[in-house]
């Protein structure tokens, strides 16, 4: 098995810095939005539900293996079936267009850019080694 040859890169410091502050403003903005962009996705999510509600009911006729379920004590029948159908024939499920950043995820990586970015602002060196740059390299 050969091995490729290390590469050695130097980074101009203030590149690293101004990308870091750039992903940092972005981590911050899309964290402040993200609950936002979750109510607009669950509203999305329950008006398909009521396409798909729609779109089932319109098509019961075509229903194939049907199973029921009553439940006494809720006075609630629950009636299950399928539809053999081909994908584009029945509405599409909405995707998130947003990463869910949970809280502590969210402050910790707030917290390892807001460090890297201390300790890049206060060195004198003018450039960034490889191994310094791989530390930060996930967040750019």
């Amino acid at each position: 098995m050969a091995r490729g040859k290390a590469i050695s890169v130097k980074i101009a410091t203030t590149k690293v810095i101004k990308a870091l502050e750039t992903r940092l403003a972005e981590l911050e903005a899309n964290y402040k939005k993200q609950d936002e962009n979750e109510a607009k996705y669950q509203k999305s999510i329950e008006k398909w539900k009521k396409e798909v509600a729609k779109f089932a009911t319109a098509n019961i006729t075509k229903a194939e293996n049907i199973r029921t379920n009553y439940r006494a004590w809720s006075k609630t029948l629950n009636v299950d079936f399928d539809l053999t159908l081909n994908e584009g024939e029945f509405p599409q499920q909405p995707e998130r267009d947003f990463e869910v950043v949970h809280q502590h995820t969210y402050n910790e990586m707030k917290e390892e850019i807001s460090n890297a970015l201390r300790i890049l602002k206060m060195t004198d060196e003018e450039v960034v080694s490889t191994s310094t740059y791989n530390a930060v390299a996930r967040y750019l």
